[in-house]
């Protein structure tokens, strides 16, 4: 039997900081995202979702692994931390990547894509968590929001597959795409190793059904069912 390699940052930095320190840090990684397709074969697809819970410091971190194909589960794990930094609008990553570091290191399988219940681009600082994954993690990241953090659109068509740049500051920082007919849209923006028209591409075929795409289905089905549980325990 080989030897499991665990999926680990290629970039490690303290994660016990103080708001300028983070700032910093989101500064001078943020020159490092890449804009542009650098990946392989995608097989492998991976949803991330973190929940928080209600009455403690805990989080809950899922990562799901699904056949880029055929959208099945491949591989499901979690993991909790305490939270490590204080709630600061623009810099959730730094709540929300140290549950989910220890959740990559638990996988046996490496995924290709990985999708992010978030935003990456589209953001003021324009380095939101999928670019921070992304880029410590050098992976093809995707940040998929259910919602939109800033930016503006002149408006998008009814039909399924249906696309308006998102623009701030009269920069294009992502896509509004249309997922199904007649469903409220979803906020598409690169993460880190592809380019937007990919990343929504891949959004697209990943969210044959429902708004949006099974990645981020089936992590905010896992960490809920977790935090669940962990829950009725006390």
């Amino acid at each position: 039997m080989g030897i499991k390699l665990l999926m680990l940052p290629k970039i490690n930095h303290s994660w016990e900081l103080s708001e300028g320190e983070a700032l910093a840090i989101q500064d001078k990684l943020t020159s490092k995202v890449v804009k542009y397709d650098r990946f392989g074969d995608i097989q492998l697809v991976a949803g991330v979702d973190v929940a928080y819970a209600k009455n403690s410091d805990k989080l809950i971190a899922a990562i799901v692994v699904l056949n880029a194909k055929t959208l099945e589960v491949v591989e499901k794990v979690t993991a909790e931390d305490k939270v490590q930094f204080p709630y600061v609008p623009g810099l959730f990553s730094f709540r929300e990547l140290p549950p989910l570091i220890k959740a990559f290191a638990k996988l046996k399988n490496s995924p290709d894509l990985i999708v992010c219940d978030g935003q990456g681009y589209a953001h003021p600082r324009r380095f939101g968590l999928a670019c921070h994954l992304g880029v410590i993690f050098d992976v093809p990241t995707i940040g998929c929001g259910k919602t939109r953090l800033l930016g503006e659109f002149d408006g998008v068509g009814l039909e399924r597959g249906d696309v308006a740049p998102l623009v701030d500051n009269n920069e294009v920082i992502g896509n509004v795409l249309r997922t199904q007919t007649g469903v409220n849209p979803i906020y598409v923006s690169i993460g880190h190793r592809m380019s937007l028209s990919a990343a929504t591409n891949w959004v697209l075929k990943l969210s044959p059904k429902y708004r949006l795409p099974e990645t981020t289905r089936q992590a905010d089905h896992e960490v809920r069912e977790k935090l669940k549980l962990e829950e009725s325990l006390f």
